[in-house]
């Protein structure tokens, strides 16, 4: 096969030649982004599932949806002790600056607003203060004193929200803010947002938040803000059915003049489990090593140690190095003790491994904030990786 023309992409957040299974996802966000336009109440979005089930590449998908109703967007990423103020400052920039039809002054006082809030130090010493000196937004209008820039995140992000759905609302358009990685916002950013959506979605403006993040994502929302459960649409982001995998590797196959035997398909589904980046891993490797198509059930069998070898260090490799020595032999005793990925309960981690509970929480604690386990309940921990149980086992 023409290696040229193979049409599979396992990227991290590459969208898939094939956007197979996620048309519910697409179709529902359709609809809130058109009750919000008509000033209807609608709640903000929050994606959740385990890494390589595609949410990044749905997330992306739905911001394409709202830049083609013409909305104003901005996307960001959190990341651990990093604070919410810049980036989302930077994001909203972006999504103001892409606002059609908005008048130049009123957009003027919403930037002027929007530096004024990311210009503010929220930092113990620094509360209250503006510290232009030290960043710079890059926002060519002066800062609006005395609007968001308490330094208080929660009422300078409600303000700095209603001043921009309001823009959006005038504009007669809306304004999205999506938010990747949602689970390693600190949690009196975590908090802020929750009140800001919530103070929106009761004054009716044209602003959703889309959050994404792994699964124990609705615990972080609801422990910041109790209402938080019905103040967001929860969207559980999960590996593929039997259909929908055998639709993400025939359709562009198809496209390029090639297909797969029903068998290879078959055989496809056992050795992925229907995991959106392990369908597009195996498949690139598939395509190259088949010598014409139909790509045969046989194909697969050449193609899986070589890409389960690829996987092994860029998609669970490079996930294991980051963890310290006790906090391998943690990943390796909650592989063990539930006999591959299953979710299981810490204290049979800590039974298995031979070890008191209480020794073992400083290695779990560290896993949970490096995003290599979460806790969907209390007291059970599970692979934040589909498969990554498996690829413990297997090593010596």
């Amino acid at each position: 096969m023409d290696p040229i023309r193979n049409p599979y992409a396992p990227g991290a957040g590459q969208r898939p030649p094939e956007l197979a299974g996620r048309d519910d996802e697409l179709t529902a966000f359709d609809v809130v982004l058109e009750r919000v336009a008509r000033g209807r109440p609608e709640r903000s979005i929050v994606l959740t599932g385990l890494r390589g089930v595609g949410k990044t590449v749905l997330l992306n998908a739905l911001r394409s949806a709202a830049v083609r109703r013409s909305w104003g967007t901005g996307k960001l990423e959190a990341r651990p002790n990093q604070a919410l103020r810049r980036p989302l400052a930077a994001a909203l920039h972006l999504a103001v600056r892409e606002l059609p039809n908005a008048r130049p002054e009123e957009t003027r006082h919403v930037l002027g607003v929007l530096k004024s809030f990311s210009q503010r130090d929220a930092g113990p010493a620094g509360r209250g203060k503006t510290n232009p000196a030290r960043w710079q937004p890059g926002i060519d209008v002066p800062a609006v004193v005395g609007r968001a820039d308490s330094g208080d995140i929660e009422t300078d992000l409600v303000e700095l929200f209603t001043d921009v759905g309001g823009l959006a609302g005038d504009a007669g358009t809306g304004l999205a803010v999506f938010v990747d990685e949602m689970q390693d916002l600190g949690p009196d950013d975590v908090s802020a947002l929750c009140a800001s959506a919530h103070e929106i979605s009761q004054q009716r403006l044209p602003l959703v938040v889309v959050g994404a993040g792994l699964p124990h994502l609705p615990s972080v929302l609801s422990g910041a803000k109790s209402y938080s459960e019905r103040l967001f649409r929860y969207a559980r982001i999960d590996r593929l059915d039997r259909a929908a995998a055998d639709a993400a590797l025939r359709r562009p196959a198809r496209d390029e003049d090639a297909d797969f035997a029903d068998e290879a398909l078959e055989r496809m589904y056992e050795l992925t489990g229907g995991y959106p980046y392990f369908i597009q891993a195996y498949g690139k490797v598939a395509w190259d090593v088949a010598p014409r198509s139909p790509i045969a059930a046989s194909d697969i069998d050449v193609a899986a140690p070589e890409a389960e070898a690829e996987l092994a260090v860029g998609f669970f490799g490079s996930r294991y190095e980051r963890a310290t020595p006790a906090e391998r032999e943690y990943l390796r005793g909650m592989a063990e003790a539930a006999d591959g990925d299953h979710d299981v309960s810490s204290a049979a981690v800590a039974e298995h491994l031979g070890r008191n509970a209480q020794s073992l929480s400083p290695a779990r604690d560290a896993l949970l904030k490096k995003g290599l386990v979460y806790s969907a309940q209390r007291g059970r921990i599970a692979f934040t990786v589909p498969h990554f149980g498996r690829y413990l086992l297997a090593q010596d």
